[in-house]
């Protein structure tokens, strides 16, 4: 079997130029490091060094397996890593469900963060409609969940509170609703409304209050916005969804005659019993946690 440490010699070598700049980054004699390199040419029946100049060059053989070498090593340092995070109750992966609508930005700074202290934990992101993030984590196929509050939570689910997102009333710069300076319940109810709602048949959640009597529904406040921006109707969805159509007036936001500040709904940080959150799952949620609520207004 072929020595870790004459394959570190072997690397370092090639890497910093010399078998004297090997030892000092290894803390040994340069007699070790060459007598690391030889035996590693013994076990290989391969020439890795050139050593007539007067600092050794890689051979054509040297240079073919130095990557394979490089790749050794970095699988040994995984391997460690991997096993020192299960040894110390970190999880060997994780799946979060995202729920659409929700401001991204505030959770991807927290990822960002986390990739570089869970180096070694797989994650996996799903997006999802409302209330989808419950089902999800009820059948276990997602391990944490960031979701519009619901008022009861299924047996054995756990939840912390993070935030608001904004809901905003808009249409379509040619809907009739853009044209009113302030609205009226009864100029809602004379237009289509377009409402975010699972798709689930076992837990229906709709996001919003339906005002209208004539309702269409679509699990994606993307989808919805391309539905208002084409005039099909006027609809109540989250801020971070159509901030950039508002900014650049493809539709408008409606000014309600009846409310005078923004509609929040609240956000919630959510797992289950049966998943028992070790050291990566608590510092996400500890981190969401510290995240300042104006974050998530999108």
């Amino acid at each position: 079997m072929i020595s870790s440490d004459n394959l570190q010699a072997f690397v370092l070598a090639a890497q910093l130029g010399s078998f004297s700049a090997a030892a000092r980054h290894m803390k040994k004699a340069q007699s070790a490091v060459s007598t690391a390199i030889a035996n590693l040419e013994i076990d290989t029946g391969l020439q890795l060094f050139d050593r007539s100049t007067r600092s050794p060059t890689l051979t054509e053989a040297g240079r073919s397996l130095l990557p394979y070498a490089e790749g050794i090593l970095l699988g040994n340092r995984e391997l460690l890593a991997k096993a020192s995070s299960m040894a110390e109750d970190v999880e060997d992966s994780l799946c979060l469900a995202i729920e659409h609508g929700i401001n991204l930005p505030p959770i991807l700074d927290v990822l960002l963060r986390f990739s570089e202290e869970f180096p070694s934990v797989s994650l996996e992101i799903l997006t999802t409609g409302p209330n989808e993030t419950a089902a999800l984590l009820k059948e276990g196929r997602a391990d944490l969940g960031l979701m519009t509050e619901l008022e009861v939570y299924p047996a054995g689910f756990q939840f912390r509170g993070i935030g608001h997102s904004t809901l905003v009333p808009v249409c379509a710069k040619s809907h009739p609703l853009s044209k009113l300076d302030r609205v009226a319940h009864r100029d809602l109810r004379q237009h289509r409304q377009l409402v975010l709602k699972s798709r689930s048949r076992e837990t229906i959640k709709q996001i919003g209050e339906v005002k209208s009597a004539a309702v269409w529904h679509a699990d994606s406040p993307d989808l919805i916005a391309d539905l208002v921006l084409r005039g099909l109707g006027w609809a109540e969805v989250p801020m971070s969804s159509v901030r950039r159509l508002i900014a650049s007036k493809d539709i408008v936001r409606i000014k309600y005659a009846f409310q005078q500040i923004d509609d929040l709904t609240g956000i919630d940080f959510v797992w289950t019993e049966q998943h028992a959150l070790g050291q990566a799952g608590r510092w996400i949620q500890e981190q969401l946690l510290q995240t300042p609520q104006d974050k998530w207004l999108g």
